[in-house]
C-alpha cells in the first residue's frame, strides 16, 4: 500500500512551513489527492516530483520562503467569496474574523486581508487600527464595498423587532460573533451607544463565526436575532432591520498589490456579471471599490 502523508507530514518532510503547503496546492503545484475533505500526499509521487524538478521546485520553494501564502484572511464577504471563484483567483480562503486575520497578515500568514473593524471613537472603518498596528509599514487599503449592516431576524419578525433596545426588552435569544470579529466589534459599540449592558441580554453559548453562520442558527430557530450583513438575510429569506453602512476593505503589501493574482480580482471588478452580482445580493455600495482607502510608502 502507497505511503500517504498528511500536511504537516509532508510539511516536515520538505523542510517547509505547512502554510507554504497549502501555498503550493493553490497553484497546483504540488501532486496531492483529497479523501474525505483532507489533502493527502502519495510519498512516492512526492520523490518523483522532487527529482523531476529538483531546480524548478527548488527555486520555487525559495520563492514561497520569502513571500506569504496565496491566502485571503479576516472577515467574511459573499460577493468577494464569488467574486474569487468566479476569476479563478488562485487564493485560498480563511474567514476567521477580522482581527485574527489582521494578526495573520502582520505575521505573514497570509498577503490580502478583508476587514471591516470599527473605531468608536473615530467612527472610522479599519484605519485607525491599521495606523496602529502596522505603523509606517508598506503596505495599502483598497475598498471593495460599503455593506449594509443590521439585525436578522426569522421571517415576519414575530417579535416585532425595530431597534437595538428591543433585544432587552423583548428578552431576545441573540447570537453573537466570537471576539474580535467586526460585527461583535459593532453590536458592543451600539449597545454602549443605546447605553445597554450587554450582561442584560441573552446570548447562545456558542458564537457564530461567520455571517452565514448567523443567519443558518435563526432560519433553524436556534435563535431570535443576530448581527449580519443584508446580503445573508437575503440568502436565508430572513427578515432584516438596517443598522447601519460599513466599510469593508482589502489590506495587502505594496510589493503585491501590483501582482496578477490581485489585479486579476480588481479586473473583474469590473465585468457586468460582478455588477449584476453585487445588486442581486443587495446591501452593497460598490461605487468606490477599488479606491485607495490608506497608502503607506515607507517602511522602517
Amino acid at each position: 500500500m502507497q505511503e500517504l502523508m498528511t500536511v504537516q507530514e509532508v510539511a516536515d518532510y520538505l523542510r517547509i512551513k505547512e502554510r507554504k503547503v497549502y501555498d503550493l496546492l493553490a497553484q497546483k503545484l504540488i501532486p496531492c489527492t483529497r479523501v474525505t475533505g483532507k489533502w493527502l500526499f502519495p510519498r512516492f509521487q512526492i520523490d518523483r516530483w522532487l527529482e523531476k524538478n529538483s531546480e524548478i521546485q527548488h527555486q520555487t520553494l525559495a520563492h514561497q520562503a520569502s513571500s506569504p501564502p496565496l491566502l485571503l484572511v479576516g472577515s467574511h464577504d459573499l460577493l468577494l467569496e464569488w467574486a474569487l471563484r468566479e476569476c479563478h483567483f488562485p487564493f485560498a480562503i480563511q474567514t476567521t474574523g477580522s482581527s485574527e486575520g489582521l494578526a495573520d497578515f502582520i505575521n505573514e500568514q497570509a498577503m490580502l486581508c478583508g476587514l471591516h473593524l470599527l473605531d468608536p471613537e473615530s467612527e472610522q472603518y479599519n484605519i485607525p487600527i491599521i495606523q496602529q498596528k502596522l505603523d509606517n509599514q508598506p503596505v495599502v487599503l483598497i475598498a471593495w464595498a460599503r455593506r449594509q449592516q443590521g439585525l436578522l431576524v426569522a421571517a415576519g419578525n414575530p417579535l416585532g423587532i425595530q431597534k437595538i433596545s428591543d433585544l432587552r426588552d423583548k428578552k431576545v435569544k441573540l447570537i453573537d460573533r466570537q471576539a474580535g470579529a467586526g460585527s461583535y466589534i459593532l453590536l458592543e459599540t451600539l449597545l454602549q451607544r443605546d447605553g445597554i449592558s450587554k450582561e442584560t441580554l441573552t446570548f447562545l453559548t456558542q458564537p457564530a463565526y461567520s455571517h452565514t453562520d448567523i443567519g443558518d442558527a435563526i432560519a433553524h430557530g436556534k435563535a431570535d436575532a443576530g448581527i449580519a450583513i443584508e446580503a445573508v438575510a437575503r440568502q436565508f429569506q430572513l427578515d432584516f432591520i438596517p443598522l447601519v453602512y460599513e466599510q469593508f476593505d482589502l489590506l495587502i503589501h505594496h510589493r503585491h498589490y501590483f501582482d496578477t493574482p490581485f489585479q486579476s480580482l480588481l479586473n473583474f471588478t469590473k465585468d457586468k456579471r460582478f455588477q449584476e452580482k453585487a445588486q442581486e445580493l443587495a446591501g452593497y455600495d460598490i461605487s468606490s471599490l477599488g479606491a485607495v482607502r490608506y497608502n503607506c510608502q515607507s517602511s522602517r
